[in-house]
């Protein structure tokens, strides 16, 4: 059966309604799931193999039956594991059907069937009893709840309920204990994450400085945590203000609570600064000894760095406190950690809340819109104040003492730059209402809201009266939209620039004034784990959910190319970056699609694990601002990615030979066309014979 499904495209800025499969809402699901990256996680896998036979030993030690419940049992492998670790019966449960369905099929392929019953529900609607899913309480609770935060995916309601409801009193549980992990730290890259730092403008009257809304400054944030690849930020990034701390506990063999909580530790500060960001991660006990652990720790952290293990569904958190606090070292403070039943969250304090008697703050909530609009790379975009002298350097080219500018971003401060650089007259459109209320409020805070018009409304609306009857001579875009996911999403301002073209005068300037879209092949140093079969997991056979997602990723929209802050997942160049295709913004988007067929040499020794993508902006003939590679490869490959953008990765299903032949390089050809009705971007890969066989 098929059914309509809406869809707001990003380039065009339209609503679609598309015919799908019933289940695609499942393919998208598994698609861009993190199943195959959890399969390849050895570490992880090994340490619950080994906490799994130990909890099975000390129960069968006092003479019971093993009865395990395994609570999202995904593929089903922690119940297989527990069988084999001499479970006698295991109750798997898991709630999403297809993957529920793929657990029955892996488990009957492995031999299992009689011994593991998959149970399709939410735990908390489980049954106990003769006539329910289960006939009685477990006595080992096995779960993978987690996510980087600890407790994002519902692990604290989870377990509450299962042991109010489906365990026995102090059963084991696999993991037994799980402990979350603070560091404070000042850092000027990761604070320009969340606060917008004053902006500088040199003019012909001197210099002009943009400041930011006071309600900003004060603003507490966005109450979600920033998880990223904490291995990836050079220490030279921020200064380590505290030890390690262990902020609190949860023991998962008994009663667990989700209320809210605050956890509090003294600590002494090894240097004095600014405290602004707090770095959290959290390891899991297996056992009750704690002998068997699996730690989330950075390297610098971590008891065995050579040991590290890549991972992507599980990586370090990022947290901002409310407002910077100046520390001194030595002097005593409290850090709190704070949580409720899904989220967590941190602030600094003088004393101790529980001898203070303070009541649990509120989980904080941005009101001043700017946490709501900007994402934390694009807190990072804006405050690149180089980023902002290309754009002024361009500005400076093209602006006339008496042009008339229409700015087209959401929440850009390029309307700023151009009244600071003397122009006429600045109309900026900002579509949304959270948009137009921030902009206000940065118009007043730099006593601007007399001197550019703001106008909220869709740019195909846009009447003269709207812009008083005057022509636009210049339209300025960075582009930046917030819907906007991969690289060419922001062609919107294409679209964009054709439904005002009445709007413009003859002649009048569009920057850019160009775009390009680039592509390279790379090898992946890790990220390639999350896209690649894994066949046997830990000697069972879980070929089925390989099979299972490449399905999925056989329905149109999961082809597509995935988006991934590539500064976080290092890999090396194979090929040299080649330009594709090009757009031209002085003219209209064009009535029919835009083609282009080519063929990228690989010249550096290495595995193909896929193509990346991204685009240059052309501001002017000599200023160009690249959203990918921003200087060439080194010799060994290794590459320098914006990191204020996502870049496209299109995943090989074959991973390429590793040898250059000595017949000459390898050649990919590749077909690549641009849909304008649409706004599509479609790029198709032909791996040539020898190739595919890895010769």
């Amino acid at each position: 059966m098929k059914v309509f499904c809406g869809r707001a495209n990003p380039t065009t800025g339209s609503v679609e309604w598309l015919e799908e499969d019933e289940h695609y809402d499942y393919h998208q699901e598994i698609a861009r799931s993190s199943y195959a990256d959890m399969l390849h996680d050895k570490d992880r896998n090994m340490k619950y193999y080994q906490g799994i036979r130990a909890a099975v030993s000390r129960v069968k030690d006092k003479g019971q039956k093993a009865l395990v419940l395994d609570i999202g049992t995904g593929t089903g492998l922690l119940s297989m594991m527990a069988v084999t670790a001499g479970a006698d019966f295991c109750y798997a449960i898991e709630v999403f059907k297809p993957m529920a369905d793929a657990a029955v099929k892996i488990v009957e392929k492995n031999g299992f069937s009689d011994k593991i019953k998959i149970i399709n529900k939410h735990s908390t609607e489980v049954t106990i009893g003769p006539d329910g899913d289960m006939p009685c309480r477990a006595n080992i609770l096995i779960t993978e709840l987690f996510d980087t935060e600890l407790i994002g995916e519902g692990a604290l309601p989870s377990y509450e309920h299962a042991h109010r409801h489906l365990v026995q009193k102090n059963c084991e549980a696999v993991p037994h204990r799980a402990t979350v992990y603070a560091q404070l730290v000042e850092s000027r890259r990761m604070w320009s994450w969340n606060k917008l730092f004053p902006i500088r403008v040199q003019t012909s009257l001197g210099e002009q400085v943009i400041v930011p809304p006071l309600e900003l400054e004060r603003c507490p944030g966005a109450p979600s945590v920033y998880d990223i690849q904490l291995n990836q930020v050079s220490p030279t990034d921020f200064t380590v203000l505290s030890n390690v701390l262990p902020m609190f506990s949860v023991d998962f063999s008994k009663q667990v609570s989700s209320s809210t909580a605050s956890h509090s530790r003294q600590f002494e500060p090894l240097a004095s600064g600014q405290a602004q960001v707090v770095l959290s991660w959290w390891d899991i006990e297996m056992d009750p000894e704690g002998k068997i652990k699996c730690t989330m720790a950075p390297f610098w952290a971590h008891s065995d760095p050579e040991e590290l293990q890549w991972r992507d569904h599980w990586m370090q958190c990022v947290y901002f406190l409310p407002e910077e606090e100046p520390v001194v070292q030595g002097s005593a403070l409290c850090l709190v950690a704070h949580h409720d039943d899904y989220c967590v969250w941190y602030s600094l304090q003088r004393t101790s809340p529980e001898k203070d008697g303070r009541a649990h703050p509120a989980r904080p909530v941005c009101d001043c819109q700017a946490h709501l609009l900007w994402n934390r790379p694009r807190f990072g975009e804006i405050n690149d104040q180089n980023r902002t002298d290309q754009y002024v350097q361009a500005l400076r080219t093209v602006l006339k003492p008496d042009s008339v500018c229409l700015c087209i971003s959401d929440g850009s401060l390029l309307s700023i730059l151009a009244h600071h650089l003397g122009a006429e007259q600045v109309f900026t459109i900002e579509n949304s209402a959270a948009s137009h209320r921030l902009m206000k409020k940065i118009f007043k805070a730099n006593h601007l809201e007399d001197k550019i018009n703001i106008i909220e409304k869709r740019p195909e609306l846009l009447t003269p009266a709207d812009l008083e009857g005057k022509k636009v001579s210049l339209l300025l875009g960075e582009p930046f939209f917030t819907t906007s996911l991969l690289p060419w999403h922001n062609l919107y301002f294409w679209y964009v620039r054709t439904a005002v073209d009445r709007h413009l005068a003859p002649g009048a300037v569009v920057m850019p004034q160009a775009a390009s879209l680039h592509m390279m092949v790379v090898e992946f140093r890790d990220l390639w784990r999350i896209r690649s079969p894994c066949g046997d997991c830990e000697g069972f056979n879980v070929h089925i959910m390989d099979d299972m997602i490449k399905h999925a990723l056989d329905f149109r929209e999961s082809k597509e190319a995935e988006p991934h802050p590539l500064w976080e997942y290092p890999c090396r160049s194979r090929s040299e970056p080649q330009q594709i295709l090009t757009f031209d913004f002085r003219q209209p988007v064009p009535l029919q699609p835009v083609c282009a067929e080519g063929a990228i040499e690989l010249k550096r020794p290495g595995r193909s694990h896929g193509a990346v993508l991204w685009m240059e902006y052309h501001l002017t003939p000599d200023s160009t601002v690249s959203t990918g590679l921003l200087k060439p490869a080194e010799d060994k490959g290794y590459c320098c990615w914006n990191p204020h953008c996502k870049q496209a990765v299109y995943f090989f299903n074959t991973t390429l030979d590793p040898r250059v032949p000595p017949g000459g390089p390898q050649t990919i050809t590749y077909t690549v066309e641009f849909h304008p009705h649409t706004g599509d971007v479609t790029v198709d890969f032909t791996l040539s014979d020898a190739l595919d066989r890895g010769c």
